[in-house]
């Protein structure tokens, strides 16, 4: 009974992802990347995959430039490449983070497919936000 009222106590306003302090931090506490913001059809893909790859150490970019096309992402992190499926999760969500928190700074008009390499694993999510700006950079797709 002691543990329960205790457990009231504790202030839930400090935990990582609360409302409070997401607002505190200056982000919106439901910043998120929805549905309409993933690419999610195979010709997507398959259109991003016909242009050149801009590799980076952790990630690699293709661009889909097309009249539809609204800074959405698709996500690959490949079996041969990542073995256990809690490594490919890992991949994955690391890529949707970095792009989600870095989309505001890029231009309209274009799709993206990011592709994880092994060496995302070793690395936090600052070094492959810095590595997509990289080949946001070199591909000319950051606002000024």
């Amino acid at each position: 009974m002691a543990s329960a009222s205790a457990h009231a106590d504790q202030d839930v306003s400090a935990t990582p992802g609360s409302p409070v302090l997401e607002k505190a931090l200056g982000r919106s506490p439901r910043a998120r990347l929805g549905r309409n913001a993933r690419l999610r059809s195979e010709s997507a893909f398959r259109e991003a995959f016909q242009t050149e790859g801009l590799p980076a150490r952790t990630l690699v970019l293709w661009v889909r430039s097309a009249p539809d096309a609204n800074r959405r992402v698709g996500v690959v992190a490949s079996k041969r490449t990542f073995r256990l499926a809690v490594d490919r999760n890992r991949a994955k969500r690391l890529l949707r983070e970095a792009f989600r928190l870095q989309r505001h700074r890029i231009q309209n008009g274009a799709d993206f497919v990011l592709l994880a390499r092994r060496a995302i694993l070793d690395v936090r999510r600052q070094r492959v936000e810095a590595d997509l700006l990289h080949a946001l950079s070199r591909a000319r797709l950051l606002l000024p």
